[in-house]
């Protein structure tokens, strides 16, 4: 006989699952991948194109959507800045097998939280998909805390950026990580660290991936991004977000990327 209390939430309680929409015009490997997903205890449905995954958004509650970049129609590109625009909370991990980093920053500027490249394993697959979902549940936590540097505004209660009074649209992931930055300002982080807070502990050695979201960082930000003054590169160390306007900043490493 069950003792639980009703008035009282069970602490023991496995999390609820994680509702994954899966979107991908291969039949097969869109089997693939909701059966492996189901067996690690995703919660599931499917679209085979564009047009269906922004129907099954607009009708449905998800945490998270696989999105594959190569699609007839709409592609996934253009499938994601649509999902933004119907629930800019959601969580969107990309999958492509483009391998170039400026293929990789068209999949963060198009609305993407994170991406993952064809072929990959279940594993990796798993760990990425939880992280996007754990970094958009702290989203969801009261931080009320202003951050100013120049121009540059940081409200981390509505998790907005402005520059000189104007607003910049970040995703989830680039507000997470400039937010590591500026809380940080003047302070040089690490690669390591800045991988394993925004991302999760089992990140750490991903040098490439961190770089492709500084760069997007740097566009958003940078009136130059070639010859950035906020985001700085400490060499073979990490990075830095500089305040030009504060006499009493440290002062910038010469370098970027």
């Amino acid at each position: 006989m069950s003792t639980a209390n009703p008035e009282f939430p069970d602490l023991l309680a496995p999390p609820p699952p994680i509702r994954t929409l899966v979107v991908d015009d291969e039949s097969a490997l869109r089997r693939v991948l909701a059966s492996s997903l189901k067996a690690s205890g995703f919660q599931v449905s499917e679209a085979s194109n564009g047009a269906e995954a922004l129907a099954a958004v607009r009708r449905g509650t998800h945490d998270i959507v696989l999105l594959d970049v190569s699609m007839p129609g709409i592609d996934g590109l253009e499938t994601c800045k649509r999902i933004r625009e119907i629930d800019p909370q959601v969580g969107i991990l990309m999958v492509t097998v483009r391998d170039s980093e400026d293929d990789k920053v068209e999949a963060l500027e198009s609305g993407a939280d994170d991406y993952i490249t064809k072929p990959f394993l279940l594993r990796e697959l798993v760990a990425r998909l939880r992280a996007v979902y754990r970094r958009g549940a702290a989203a969801g936590g009261p931080k009320p805390s202003v951050f100013r540097a120049g121009p540059i505004e940081l409200d981390v209660t509505t998790r907005t950026l402005r520059k000189n009074g104007g607003e910049i649209h970040l995703s989830p992931t680039e507000f997470d990580l400039l937010a590591v930055l500026i809380q940080n300002l003047g302070t040089s982080v690490t690669h390591v660290k800045l991988l394993r807070t925004v991302w999760g502990v089992e990140y750490g050695s991903e040098l490439e991936y961190l770089r492709s979201y500084i760069k997007m960082l740097r566009k958003k930000i940078e009136d130059d991004p070639a010859n950035p003054v906020f985001i700085l590169t400490d060499p073979w160390t990490g990075y830095r977000f500089y305040n030009p306007a504060d006499p009493e900043s440290r002062k910038p490493v010469p370098g970027g990327e």
